[in-house]
């Protein structure tokens, strides 16, 4: 990959906002070794909720999606503050979906895409990763999705 994460999200006219502060009693990035563990995010834009509700109710598959490739951006700037950019990442090795739906909402795995293609949009084949997708009846501050990630550095 020639281009870096930067140059491929500026190419795809998004660019990153600024880290969420913690909202409770963890820290937002964990290392071990060569893996960074990040909390999960929400769906924030300018330090507000770009939905609330659930999928299957009062929020729609398509703004599920929109709202879970807005919390991989905060997962990227979460990354950006830890590492001071994203050259680091060797790999993006699992993300973990929180949406918060109706008990008979069953297209988890197209709201999550919107994270996921947009890890393969921002790292290429590096971007590629395991996953889990769980309905959960609420999230904090009323979000329709969280997402956490598991990633490998340099």
């Amino acid at each position: 990959m020639t281009d870096s994460p930067q140059d491929r999200l500026a190419a795809l006219g998004l660019s990153l906002p600024k880290a969420a502060a913690p909202v409770a009693t963890y820290v937002p990035v964990a290392r071990t070794g060569s893996l960074l563990v990040v909390s999960g995010q929400l769906p924030l834009t300018g330090g507000t909720l770009k939905a609330t509700g659930k999928l299957g109710e009062d929020v729609s598959p398509e703004l599920g999606r929109a709202c879970a490739e807005l919390c991989f951006l905060n997962i990227l700037a979460q990354l950006e503050a830890t590492l001071g950019d994203l050259s680091p990442v060797v790999r993006i090795v699992r993300l973990g979906g929180f949406i918060a739906c109706t008990s008979d909402f069953t297209q988890h795995a197209t709201v999550m895409n919107g994270a996921s293609d947009l890890a393969v949009a921002v790292f290429g084949e590096a971007g590629r990763h395991a996953r889990s997708t769980i309905g959960v009846p609420s999230l904090p501050l009323d979000a329709p999705v969280e997402i956490e990630a598991l990633v490998e550095i340099a």
